[in-house]
């Protein structure tokens, strides 16, 4: 569990916009992703693209920073991950990933450049094709290590309309935490479109986390320490942890499998679950510090 790393809040910066770029590091976010995409007008694309990777190469301090490129088919796919190969992000976020396919080309367009293996791929899930092939895409290749689902587009494919309870994508957004815990990857959740509302905002950060997402995408800064709190284990959260842990070890000991912690069955399952919530807490801590 020393690799567990927080992503609870994961802001979308528009790579054309110097001044976001520049403050972006200092925001509180966990993972900032400079948007290639759907943030940049095409005449704007190429010097975007260039002003991303100098801020990737600048460094963004204890930030990972992911670089959103253009997606598979557009005239800018292969420019921007060719670029990606040498910039020195942490990851490459794939838009509209619908097969694995559109994941294997890319890693062999990235190691064709010379990326280094610890340049991983993310993928974002945002049509029906892609939530149908969301188990084969999480399977499809060792440099991807997390699924984005891409709320917005996914709403709009499907013709539905967003709702306070975000009933129209719940199935949707269960199948891809369910494909990415099944190939071992992490899971965010989409965005929240409505600013002034915070108190819907706190309600789907909540639902995602009792989902089983790691964080949630952003749109704005305003919105990164309501994301943190919601996804930061409580105190509560961890020492009951700290405690299924501590039982377990001692009634392994004894030669037990079993152990009962606060009326509740205890067994191994539970102790890596345990293990993985200290991890996170004291990975937040060292950030925080």
């Amino acid at each position: 569990m020393t690799g567990v790393r927080p992503r609870r809040s994961a802001l979308y910066v528009p790579a054309s916009n110097a001044r976001a770029l520049e403050k972006a590091p200092s925001l509180g976010a966990d993972v900032v992703i400079v948007d290639l995409e759907d943030a940049v007008a095409p005449a704007a694309k190429p010097e975007a693209r260039r002003a991303a990777v100098e801020s990737f190469r600048r460094g963004m301090g204890r930030v990972e920073m992911v670089l959103r490129v253009n997606g598979a088919g557009t005239p800018w796919a292969e420019a921007d991950l060719v670029a990606a190969a040498g910039s020195g992000a942490d990851a490459v976020l794939l838009p509209k990933v619908d097969g694995p396919d559109v994941v294997r080309d890319a890693g062999r367009i990235l190691a064709a450049s010379g990326a280094p293996d610890s340049l991983v791929l993310w993928a974002m899930i945002e049509t029906p094709r892609g939530v149908l092939r969301a188990a084969e895409v999480a399977a499809s290749s060792p440099r991807l290590r997390c699924l984005v689902a891409g709320t917005s587009d996914l709403v709009k494919d499907l013709r539905a309309r967003h709702t306070a309870s975000r009933t129209e994508v719940l199935v949707s957004l269960s199948l891809v935490v369910l494909a990415a815990r099944a190939s071992g990857l992490a899971a965010l959740d989409g965005v929240h479109l409505d600013l002034a509302d915070e108190a819907g905002f706190g309600e789907a950060c909540r639902q995602g986390r009792d989902l089983g997402f790691d964080g949630k995408t952003l749109i704005h800064p305003r919105t990164i320490a309501a994301a943190n709190l919601a996804f930061t284990p409580g105190d509560e959260e961890v020492a009951a942890a700290r405690r299924v842990i501590g039982a377990h070890a001692a009634a392994e000991a004894a030669g037990r499998g079993v152990v009962v912690v606060d009326g509740r069955l205890v067994e191994s399952l539970h102790v890596a679950e345990a293990h993985r919530v200290v991890a996170l807490a004291a990975a937040i801590a060292a950030r925080r510090g």
